[in-house]
């Protein structure tokens, strides 16, 4: 058996993806800040026939996210997929002109370092196993800087760079990375943009192993 990896385990799509890839058959790594977080997410993953365990990290701190990450794929089997999906702090979204280069140091961690650290620790994993997938989600400003969240959208775009070099560079190793991009909110009710369609579209990024960059939505104009 095979680990899908969540950096970022929530309750709305964390949750949902970890529920699909489980249901395929792969144990789940949730990888969160919250031991208490991930105890309620764990214990209703098991309830749903989902072998399923939890890994405290914070993706500001690489030694922690490494740790949780090696952990990991030793508790549960080899990571084949990783999900990076965290949700972005409130306060990465100041307006342009009122951002700050000291301002830009968390986003950068939380965008472009987390995703940089989760990378180099799975991929020799993914390497011996010959196969593996590296998904990335983002919110429409990593295509379409937004001058009122400054800080999301120049490190989403730093992070969109990153992730294409990965898919560039990494395609003839059969290891498979894409990014989604969701323009708008994620709503229960929403046709392409619910937790449990975004978890099937993420699941078939996996699978399907078609181009870099996709879309839940059309971008509005």
């Amino acid at each position: 058996m095979t680990t899908f990896a969540l950096v970022g385990a929530g309750s709305g799509l964390g949750l949902a993806c970890a529920r699909r890839f489980g249901a395929a058959g792969h144990s789940v790594a949730l990888i969160s800040r919250s031991t208490e977080h991930l105890q309620d997410l764990t214990a209703g993953l098991g309830r749903d026939g989902v072998q399923a365990r939890g890994f405290t990290a914070d993706v500001l701190d690489p030694a922690t996210l490494t740790a949780a990450l090696q952990e990991a794929a030793e508790k549960l089997g080899p990571i084949e997929i990783l999900q990076y999906s965290p949700v972005p702090r409130a306060d990465f979204m100041k307006p342009v002109l009122d951002t700050t280069a000291t301002d830009l140091d968390d986003p950068f961690a939380f965008s472009v370092k987390g995703p940089v650290t989760c990378a180099n620790a799975v991929l020799p994993g993914m390497r011996a196993l010959g196969r593996g997938t590296l998904l990335f989600v983002n919110g429409g400003s990593a295509v379409r800087p937004h001058p009122e969240r400054a800080g999301t959208s120049i490190a989403f775009a730093a992070e969109s760079a990153y992730a294409r070099m990965l898919h560039d560079t990494l395609a003839g190793q059969n290891i498979h990375a894409a990014q989604l991009i969701i323009p708008g909110a994620i709503r229960p009710d929403a046709e392409h943009s619910s937790p449990r369609a975004l978890a099937e579209r993420l699941y078939a990024l996996h699978t399907e192993r078609s181009g870099f960059r996709h879309y839940a939505e059309p971008m509005p104009d």
